[in-house]
């Protein structure tokens, strides 16, 4: 079974796609690890990188394209992404958000940074992607119809979310 996870920056989706992974023992497949290890090998931030892929279409087609490949070759996988609900066909789709105030801290905390840059930045990058999803692929992502289950992670912790996933995919109608 192949099973995304998408959501905001700071919503917990990389902690619950690993999380997840290891419980039913399938690949881990990120498109954020794929990004900022690109980011980092040319030594750019998330954000700066973030700018540049707005201008480059050929980063996130990269990104994505593998992504994909990468999936598509798998028959029990997790793949953790912005887009990867969009990318990935015949998948069990769930998107993880939580409120800006949850999302800021836990970005803060990650990247040792104050929240007041940590919300500043992820605004602006968050607007970045935005525009190169809708300018690259003509996608709206704001738009959570695509998703078979949608959580709040400020509500639930990671562990919970993990047992929820598993719950409905257990109970769902997945033919």
């Amino acid at each position: 079974m192949r099973i995304t996870i998408s959501g905001l920056p700071g919503s917990g989706t990389t902690t619950v796609a690993r999380m997840l992974a290891s419980q039913l023992d399938y690949r881990l497949i990120s498109a954020g690890e794929i990004f900022r290890e690109l980011a980092r090998k040319k030594n750019y931030s998330l954000e700066q990188f973030s700018k540049i892929a707005e201008k480059d279409s050929e980063i996130d087609t990269y990104i994505d394209r593998m992504q994909k490949e990468m999936a598509e070759k798998e028959e029990n996988v997790v793949v953790e992404g912005r887009l990867s609900g969009w990318m990935i066909e015949d998948a069990f789709k769930v998107f993880i958000f939580a409120d800006h105030n949850a999302r800021f801290s836990r970005i803060a905390r990650r990247e040792s940074k104050d929240i007041n840059q940590a919300r500043d930045e992820t605004l602006r990058r968050e607007e970045y992607e935005r525009r190169r999803y809708r300018k690259f692929y003509g996608i709206n992502i704001d738009d959570w119809s695509i998703y078979h289950l949608i959580l709040n992670s400020g509500y639930f912790e990671a562990g919970r979310i993990v047992d929820i996933i598993l719950n409905a995919i257990s109970s769902g109608n997945l033919e």
